[in-house]
């Protein structure tokens, strides 16, 4: 079993790096908030760092799992960070979600260095972190990937190599801008099944049977229809991913007019005050007739 250190103990981090306890790995966790740290060694075989350049001292794999380009930035690259505190050889993982720059700035800043790194966003939400489920999309070399496979199996379904630096953040847009379009598509099905004076209810039940079939549908298709939105993905994450999308696809010339417009319906909803609801959230613009 390895040394791993995992930064970030948010609603994924905190059970995936139970999960590498778990799997018999010898973690030490880092939290900028050091209650969540402290809760995590309640349930969790391992122990805690006061910062996070000493959790990854001694650390043969070190996963990160924070907020967005710049907390990246600040965590691994900023003097006294994650980076210069690493042993050459030892292999740095973010899961983050952030943009394809950020994985190839810190790509080149840790290859400088002798570390290979890896950008590896995931899906699933909070239930496949807990479950262990998550699908992982992963950029960068070939042999490191093929070491760090088996560590990030301990919480995945499917942990795939997408190819160069940078490629698992751009599968990750790829998704999100699947999952927008479901969503919308969904909510407006099911807010039209009402206003049509069916039962909702049997509808999805009918056609989630057929084509229309998705993980939304099964998922959150019946909660939808209750009005009931504390399921995990917030709206306020959702936006931030989705600007990351907008922005990639303004670089590399794509068109993404369903997207835009999905993107805005969720800003609606965030002034409505919904930004921790989670994404199936859409349906409250719609309305009941």
């Amino acid at each position: 079993m390895a040394k791993v250190a995992f930064i970030g103990l948010g609603v994924m981090g905190f059970p995936m790096a139970g999960h590498l306890s778990a799997g018999g790995h010898e973690v030490t966790v880092y939290n900028r908030n050091p209650a969540r740290a402290a809760a995590w060694l309640e349930q969790y075989q391992g122990k805690s760092a006061p910062t996070a350049a000493e959790a990854v001292r001694d650390a043969q794999f070190v996963l990160t799992c924070i907020g967005n380009d710049n907390d990246l930035y600040q965590v691994i690259l900023e003097e006294g960070g994650v980076l210069a505190a690493m042993a050459p050889g030892s292999i740095l993982i973010d899961h983050t979600t952030a943009s394809a720059e950020a994985a190839r700035t810190i790509h080149a800043a840790a290859q400088a260095r002798g570390v290979p790194f890896l950008d590896a966003p995931v899906s699933g939400g909070q239930a496949g972190a807990e479950n262990g489920k998550l699908t992982v999309m992963v950029g960068g070399e070939a042999d490191a990937y093929a070491s760090a496979e088996p560590v990030m199996a301990l919480f995945a379904r499917a942990v795939t190599h997408m190819g160069a630096s940078g490629s698992g953040q751009l599968t990750k847009m790829v998704n999100q801008i699947c999952i927008a379009g479901l969503v919308q598509a969904l909510s407006e099905g099911i807010a039209f099944a009402e206003n049509a004076g069916l039962d909702a209810s049997l509808v999805i039940d009918v056609i989630s049977k057929g084509a229309a079939q998705s993980w939304q549908m099964e998922s959150r298709g019946k909660t939808m229809i209750e009005r009931k939105f504390d399921f995990g993905f917030a709206v306020d994450l959702m936006r931030k991913d989705l600007g990351i999308c907008l922005a990639e696809a303004r670089r590399n010339g794509s068109d993404l007019p369903v997207t835009e417009l999905t993107d805005r319906f969720y800003g609606e909803v965030q002034q409505a005050g919904g930004n921790r609801f989670d994404t199936s959230s859409l349906i409250t613009r719609l309305g009941r007739k």
